[in-house]
């Protein structure tokens, strides 16, 4: 056989026992791979991509009457039907009798299930063809939002459906920091499509999971469920104003968790490197999408600990002592505030106390520091006063090689 002259020609040739299928969800789970190609390549926007690709391909077999062809079109109308030309296709002569109800499938059900920190998110849909003969089994769409980076980071569709949400429900029973719940259908279509928007738009995909494979069949499956509802608030939760922020820090020193510290009887001389790492905790829950302050997991407090704040603060040894005590006192007030139970409340704790000499050794070794941040904690070193103009330009003249990628 020829090689395939286009990228629609390789498809339709890797799709060329579509009609041996045996129903529609085997043909619409084929369609949703062979578009995850289109999706995984793409550079940014792949939602559109794959819809620019469909509505290309409709346009370029129009005229092809094999049973493959008309059969894969109407596949690909079926998962991406906003595509140009999606709505004039009609099945082909010879196309299997399931290709009726492609796309033709109502929501039996929906869940949430996620840690108790509000780390991650996992939300559960199942579905059912109005003709399951045909149509096929009862089959379930799972997707995992990541509030940490703020994306859905993986999608699944799959089945039995039921066996798959008694799995999910049995992990949750068992693990006492993880919860599951009845979800309302809208609300997930508002969440996950909320955060599939971002994903669609990352340069570079997570590396594992069926995110590509699945991506359109997951789209297909979303339509399918109630149009969100118009939020009472802001989808994305606000940093805090400049108020809200003295606010907080006020409320937090006034607490039992702060008292157990001894963070309000600190020495005057502590008390700036005490507000600078308030400072630090509340800048780094507002680098989040949510940029809720009381939202503190262990992975939180990782991503803080041995990540953020070496790439965008510059600490002194005052700060570096004060830090660690400082995120334990506000961990445990957030979790108090969030209602936690005092085991999960523990379990961030005991995560701190153990970063605390990778904390150090990354303090001291300034291995993750950012080139800007680097070159501040160096300016600071040498004894160079940020305020003053003419000092600041003349040690960045000094500086300048190791500022600057030119090795002159």
């Amino acid at each position: 056989m020829a090689t395939p002259q286009t990228p629609y020609d390789a498809v339709l040739h890797a799709a060329r026992d579509v009609t041996r299928l045996d129903s529609a969800l085997d043909a619409e789970m084929l369609g949703a791979a062979l578009l995850g190609s289109v999706y995984a390549v793409a550079e940014h926007d792949r939602e559109q991509a794959v819809r620019e690709f469909v509505t290309g391909f409709l346009a370029a077999t129009s005229r092809r009457r094999s049973a493959a062809a008309t059969t894969l079109r109407a596949v690909f109308a079926a998962l991406v039907p906003d595509a140009e030309g999606a709505a004039r296709v009609r099945p082909g002569a010879y196309a299997p009798t399931w290709t009726a109800q492609l796309g033709r499938v109502h929501v039996t059900g929906a869940w949430a299930y996620g840690d108790v920190y509000g780390d991650q998110t996992s939300y559960l849909a199942t579905f059912a063809y109005d003709d399951e003969e045909q149509g096929g089994p009862e089959h379930a769409l799972v997707a995992l939002v990541d509030h940490n980076i703020g994306i859905t980071k993986d999608v699944f569709v799959g089945g039995p459906a039921a066996r798959i949400v008694e799995q999910a429900r049995e992990i949750c029973t068992e693990d006492e920091f993880t919860w599951f719940r009845t979800e309302d259908p809208a609300r997930m279509h508002a969440e996950v499509s909320r955060h599939l928007a971002v994903t669609d738009d990352l340069t570079e995909l997570p590396a594992q999971g069926s995110l590509a494979t699945d991506r359109a069949l997951v789209g297909a499956r979303l339509a399918v469920l109630p149009g969100p509802t118009p939020p009472a608030g802001p989808a994305v939760v606000p940093p805090p104003t400049d108020e809200e922020r003295t606010r907080l820090v006020r409320a937090f020193l006034d607490s039992s968790e702060a008292a157990r510290f001894g963070l309000p009887e600190v020495a005057d001389g502590e008390l700036a490197s005490l507000h600078f790492c308030l400072g630090l905790l509340l800048d780094h829950a507002a680098s989040f999408p949510d940029a809720d302050p009381m939202r503190w997991s262990p992975m939180v407090a990782e991503l803080f600990l041995l990540d953020w704040v070496h790439r965008r603060a510059v600490l002194d040894m005052d700060d570096a002592a004060m830090l660690p005590r400082v995120l334990r006192a506000w961990a445990a007030y957030a979790a108090r505030q969030r209602g936690l139970s005092q085991p999960a409340a523990a379990r961030t704790d005991e995560a701190i106390t153990e970063m605390v000499p990778e904390f150090a050794r990354l303090y001291s070794t300034g291995e993750r520091r950012s080139p800007a941040t680097a070159a501040v904690a160096q300016l600071m070193a040498d004894g160079v006063d940020p305020d003053d103009p003419e000092a600041l330009n003349a040690w960045i003249e000094a500086n300048r090689h190791r500022l600057t990628d030119d090795p002159a």
